[in-house]
């Protein structure tokens, strides 16, 4: 595999499996409103573009719904509480980020997470990461696939963009959001298959390069 200067990974789905507590919270906030409850399968399809839509696709009616904003607001004070109850890092990954970090790499996270449970999660599990992004727009700076949170990682790097053509970026992540983030920033991205899409999905939405465990990246 080829070694780059800066490694920016997606978080859920690729760093952390946060699947059961995604799950656990979204069925908490519809339990306390009387809504069907989703499976764990069925959440596994709603992520990707950040909690607000998340709960979008979980509520019925979606942000149409009459009380959604309390719903959502729900969600989010159970999930920032029961963020840590089952999450935990893919087998492999601590010893994969040591490793570039040992090596001199710059390493970022760029989420569509919240940013205060990105941040939170970040500083529990991986304190070698440099930068942790996660969603502000209310401060201009888009989700992705927008590149804007990419570019303000690079931003607190200290690395200019576009990039100096001494320095090399990869995008690493589990998703066709991911993908997309990468193209708009014009870094490749390395795709990994043991978060939350597969790879039929992920050939289907642009993939071109695979990792099967975390330690490929490394080598």
């Amino acid at each position: 595999m080829k070694e780059y200067d800066i490694y920016i990974f997606d978080l859920d789905g690729t760093l952390l499996d946060t699947l059961q507590d995604l799950t656990a919270s979204v069925n908490y906030a519809l339990r306390q409103y009387g809504l069907p409850e989703h499976s764990v399968d069925d959440i596994r399809g709603f992520v990707g573009n950040g909690v607000r839509l998340l709960m979008e696709r979980a509520v019925p009616q979606g942000a149409e719904h009459p009380e959604f904003e309390h719903i959502f607001a729900t969600f989010r004070q159970y999930y920032m509480a029961h963020s840590l109850d089952t999450t935990k890092p893919y087998e492999g990954i601590p010893e994969m980020l040591k490793i570039l970090k040992d090596r001199g790499c710059k390493l970022a996270v760029v989420s569509n997470k919240m940013m205060s449970a990105t941040q939170d999660l970040i500083a529990h599990f991986f304190p070698q990461i440099d930068v942790a992004i996660g969603e502000h727009e209310d401060m201009g700076i888009h989700k992705k696939p927008a590149p804007d949170t990419v570019y303000e990682a690079m931003r607190q790097l200290d690395i200019p963009v576009p990039f100096p053509s001494d320095l090399s970026a990869v995008y690493v992540g589990d998703s066709d959001v991911d993908i997309q983030t990468a193209q708009n920033a014009g870094i490749p991205c390395i795709s990994v298959l043991w978060g939350f899409r597969d790879r039929s999905f992920l050939i289907t939405h642009g993939a071109t390069t695979f990792i099967e465990c975390p330690r490929e990246l490394t080598c």
